[in-house]
């Protein structure tokens, strides 16, 4: 009878956890990115030794949050080891103490501790934190018409039209997420900059930005169109070096700054892709630069100009930034910082790192990395970007970085990133700009459990299935688009799709795919040795040597700097042809088993997040075949090569995939694949 009763009693106790698992399970809300609910709290004991908004807001998340037992004591306490933004986290029994030099500071720590209750974890030794770059900022591609560059979340945050009398709530939102990876800058608007941004109507609406954005210790930020003086008042002139211009500059500098005293300076991309800029001129980079520059200096701000040309300066475009930047090393004023795309072309899903980095060591210089999957499946694909940017650091040091940016990913749909899985990237880019040592598994351990959970209950199996889906994702990515270093194989204009055949009436050639994997009946690849465009010869040793012949260049840039027979031998003793078919084929496998770990997790995820993202792996699964299938069966029609017996026959003729429209008129909308769009 005891036995009976203690089975049904068992019984019961498990019967009742799983359906208060459940209903934690069911409480997805993606609005609530990975922050912590109020509700989550016990009612912590909180006090503030502390003045100012930040320490403030550092007081009360925890008091709505924290969940531990005795006492958090905030207080500010000069120590010159943490920096403006560094932290220290000292536990004593069940009591904790958090210490800073600001505000903004014991901000950041409260985060970390409602970082480590997430993830189930003690606070039971110090806890020492320094950001790694003094400037961690996110750019903005927005535009005031509300529509987002390579966005494909919706629409723009900023309710332009609105400000300044209506303000959205998001926008506080928007900031509390920052702040808590430690993001502390926002350009609000697109590089491609409409000047109307720095008119007197659009300040006042950016001052309330501003205003909401400071208590999280974040300064804004603005893209400045170069030819500003004459789109809005009329110069006749832009040059830099036209007192009228100077004085134009310093007077509209000194009016941004009256309504934002704390404004950050401008973000500028000039001279490329059609943006004004000093070169229409006769000037140099540095000499556009230092004049907005001193406009900015007795402010306290800083010019962020970027890098991103590709002037018609050599054959090889991956060549041409490096070519334009590098002897003007030493010649930018000093709060000037030129902003370095990760790699040479153009965020393509696997680059080598720019050989800008290092190259200037008289410039500061700052890493522009991309949030946004421009070219990694848009809000379809999954692909945590972190591993690509792990890549990046184990090339780049981060010491030799003044700053670093991310491309937002960031529209006003309401789980803020279109994929929910894309929430992870936003995360990532913080959490690496605070502290580039991070391990993508480490990252991702970490938000995981707010991100996707909702619960420390999840077996282990399925919590190693769901990391090792998003740690391979990107990886799967690159084999099932451009494995082996090929790039830029996408269709022209929007980037999603393979399109290696695309060639539209006068459009650029380092636009076409044609540029970049140059395949023909010989090989395929981008000669970039000292046989061909010698762009290796921009690398500093060891990368040089590494990359110079085909033997010792890593397989998986082997395309991007060497142009090589079909049969030519590969490491793994089978032919480039039959290697990169294996690529193709291992990229679609992986989509394959991405899907089955979700599958399996469905007991423990959300019912709406699980259908989103169920919904998004069919997608991406149809779409690697696609890829798989177009690029293969075209440059298989090249090289004359079968496919190698333990590769998927197409299930596409290369004639339905050349009739797939991928114009930018049929690209309604980046949750569809294009497959059954036909001309």
């Amino acid at each position: 009878m005891v036995q009976a009763m203690n089975k049904y009693i068992s019984t019961f106790i498990t019967i009742v956890a799983g359906m208060l698992f459940s209903m934690s399970a069911m409480a997805y809300d993606g609005a609530r990115l990975w922050l912590p609910a109020a509700s989550d709290a016990n009612g912590a004991t909180v006090k503030l030794e502390a003045k100012g908004a930040a320490a403030a807001i550092a007081a009360q998340e925890l008091r709505d949050s924290w969940s531990g037992n005795g006492t958090v004591v905030l207080r500010v306490k000069r120590d010159k080891a943490l920096g403006e933004d560094g932290y220290r986290i000292i536990p004593s029994g069940d009591n904790l103490t958090v210490t800073a030099n600001s505000g903004t500071g014991l901000l950041y720590g409260a985060y970390h501790l409602l970082r480590m209750q997430s993830m189930g974890k003690p606070v039971d030794s110090v806890i020492t934190e320094v950001p790694a770059f003094d400037l961690r900022v996110l750019n903005h591609w927005d535009n005031l018409d509300g529509t987002i560059e390579r966005g494909y979340a919706g629409k723009s945050l900023w309710k332009w039209e609105e400000l300044p009398g209506k303000v959205s709530p998001r926008y506080k939102e928007y900031a509390r997420a920052n702040a808590s990876v430690g993001i502390n800058g926002v350009v609000l608007n697109n590089v491609n900059a409409s000047s109307r941004i720095l008119s007197r109507e659009y300040i006042e609406k950016v001052r309330v930005l501003a205003d909401i954005f400071r208590p999280y210790g974040i300064k804004v930020y603005l893209s400045a169109n170069f030819a500003a003086p004459m789109q809005l008042d009329s110069l006749p002139t832009a040059d830099p070096l036209d007192k009228d211009v100077a004085k134009w500059w310093k007077k509209k500098c000194d009016e941004i700054y009256a309504a934002i005293p704390d404004f950050g300076g401008f973000l500028v991309k000039a001279n490329s892709e059609g943006q004004p800029g000093p070169c229409d001129f006769g000037r140099t980079h540095a000499e556009g630069a230092n004049m907005m520059a001193r406009a900015l200096r007795p402010h306290g701000g800083k010019v962020m100009w970027r890098a991103f040309v590709y002037s018609p300066v050599d054959a090889d475009r991956a060549k041409q930034a490096y070519m334009e930047f590098q002897p003007l090393d030493g010649k930018f004023d000093d709060n000037v910082i030129v902003q370095i795309k990760n790699g040479p072309v153009d965020f393509q899903p696997r680059e080598p790192f720019s050989p800008l980095f290092g190259a200037m060591p008289s410039t500061p210089q700052m890493a522009e990395l991309q949030v946004t999957q421009e070219y990694l499946g848009h809000a379809n694909h999954v692909a945590f970007l972190a591993p690509m940017w792990e890549e990046f650091f184990g090339w780049v040091k981060p010491e030799s970085l003044k700053a670093i940016a991310g491309v937002a990913n960031i529209g006003d749909d309401e789980n803020w990133t279109g994929h929910p899985l894309a929430q992870a990237n936003w995360y990532a880019f913080g959490r690496l700009a605070w502290n580039p040592a991070l391990t993508s598994g480490e990252i991702v351990r970490e938000w995981l459990p707010a991100g996707v959970y909702g619960s420390h209950d999840v077996p282990a199996d399925i919590k190693s299935g769901i990391e090792d889906m998003m740690l391979m994702s990107r990886e799967a990515v690159v084999d099932y688009m451009m494995p082996l270093g090929l790039h830029h194989l996408f269709a022209f204009g929007h980037h999603y799709g393979p399109e290696p055949w695309c060639n539209p009436e006068g459009a650029r050639p380092d636009w076409l795919p044609s540029y970049y994997h140059r395949a023909d009946s010989a090989g395929i690849g981008f000669d970039r040795s000292p046989s061909g465009s010698n762009a290796i010869a921009q690398y500093p040793e060891p990368y040089r040597s590494l990359y110079a012949s085909s033997s010792t260049c890593p397989d998986n840039l082997l395309l991007w700097f060497h142009h090589l027979p079909w049969d030519y031998k590969m490491k793994s003793g089978a032919t480039l042809w039959d290697e990169l078919c294996r690529h193709y084929e291992r990229g679609c496998v992986a989509v394959s088993d991405m899907q089955k770990s979700w599958m399996k997790a469905k007991p423990y995820i959300a019912p709406e997040l699980y259908r989103d993202v169920e919904e998004r792996l069919a997608t991406q699964a149809r779409d690697a075949i696609w890829w798989k299938d177009g690029c293969l069966l075209y440059f298989g029609e090249i090289s004359g090569m079968p496919l190698p017996d333990d590769v998927t026959a197409p299930v596409h003729t290369l004639e339905q995939l050349r009739a797939v429209d991928l114009g930018i008129s049929n690209y309604e909308s980046p949750s569809t694949s294009l497959l059954n769009s036909k001309r």
